[in-house]
């Protein structure tokens, strides 16, 4: 059932405001799944017709590597900079449990994971300086983790556009 034009107008409106929030939010919130679910419920409103079918599942395995290289960047530097592999699994943890306990849940995770990884490393190291070259790593590595959601949530969008267009 086709929609009326206003309504294709605000829906693609919208769906672009929170792509573009997805963007900018990278850093600190899961900006490619938030652009991901704009863009499925896009396709479910509006319908996703061959071309949306095919760019949406393109979309999703960008946005699935994404989430997943993330996790990769941010340990490998890490553990290339001397964490070990216990302190960053308690990182992790610790980046989970503060995404929901600390009172500012945006930079909660990122915090709790960023500490946890240096009292970690400085117990079983002693030192601060070892200690802290391995959190630089961590540190490091969510930069590059985050330049390459960007350059992904960037295609995401290029993608987007192509599929409203076509």
């Amino acid at each position: 059932m086709p929609v009326p034009p206003w309504t294709e107008t605000l829906i693609t409106i919208a769906t672009a405001l929170v792509l573009l929030f997805g963007l900018v939010t990278l850093p600190v919130l899961p900006g490619l799944v938030i652009m991901w679910i704009a863009l499925g419920l896009y396709g479910l409103l509006l319908g996703f017709g061959p071309v949306g079918t095919w760019v949406f599942a393109v979309q999703t395995v960008l946005m699935l590597v994404g989430v997943f290289i993330d996790n990769v960047i941010m340990g490998a530097k890490a553990k290339i900079d001397g964490a070990s592999w216990a302190s960053l699994a308690l990182a992790g943890l610790a980046g989970f449990i503060g995404t929901f306990a600390i009172p500012i849940p945006i930079v909660g995770g990122l915090a709790a994971a960023f500490a946890a990884l240096f009292l970690a490393e400085y117990g079983r190291l002693r030192d601060p300086h070892l200690a802290w070259q391995s959190t630089r790593g961590l540190l490091v590595g969510w930069g590059w983790a985050f330049v390459v959601r960007f350059i992904l949530g960037v295609i995401m969008l290029v993608l987007w556009l192509l599929w409203v267009w076509m």
